[in-house]
């Protein structure tokens, strides 16, 4: 894996070393912050399933203010501290071995809203509605916040959860699927 652009482009980083996790692709990776806007302008993100790092650390390169890493696995804590580590970006990163739900609430109780929010937890061993009302209920995206889900290909997420709308679906390959909320216009 390496990073595909901005200031840390063709750096690598290494993957977790387990079965557990499973690394998004480049070329997914690169359809996502094509979507999203290949260079970001600042902003907070929550990397939640962070496995590698990898998500967190290409918005970091992007041009993202500040990632926040999130994961239960210590394999995967571990990987992250060697890889934000490796490419010196510890005073950008901060890092938490939790759960997903816990983190949410934690991010909530310290009043932090999200610009992106990046989901990639095990396949079809997290509810995707369940993490969505978390994320609404505890208040941690505004008016231009945008999520980032990356499911199977065969998984169907719904256009609309509450506030929330889906803007844009893609699948690449025949396993990996994309699909990026917002909040409704109304509500924006």
């Amino acid at each position: 894996m390496r990073v595909i652009s901005g200031t840390l482009k063709g750096r690598q980083i290494k993957p977790v070393p387990s079965r557990m996790t499973r690394p998004t692709a480049d070329k997914v990776k690169e359809a996502m912050f094509q979507i999203i806007g290949p260079f970001l302008d600042g902003g907070l993100v929550l990397d939640l399933f962070a496995g590698s790092g990898n998500l967190g650390i290409e918005a970091l390169s992007r041009g993202a203010e500040r990632t926040i890493f999130v994961d239960r696995h210590p394999r995967a804590i571990q990987t992250i501290y060697e890889n934000i580590r490796n490419l010196h970006i510890q005073d950008q990163a901060e890092v938490y071995k939790t759960d997903a739900f816990r983190a949410l609430k934690a991010a909530s109780k310290r009043g932090l809203m999200f610009d992106y929010i990046f989901l990639d937890p095990p396949y079809e061993k997290c509810s995707y509605t369940a993490l969505f009302e978390a994320i609404l209920n505890h208040t941690l995206i505004h008016s231009e916040s945008i999520i980032i889900c990356e499911h199977t290909a065969d998984e169907q997420l719904p256009e609309e959860f509450g506030k929330l709308a889906a803007f844009k679906s893609e699948i690449y390959g025949k396993t990996t699927g994309i699909t990026l909320y917002r909040l409704l216009e109304s509500f924006r």
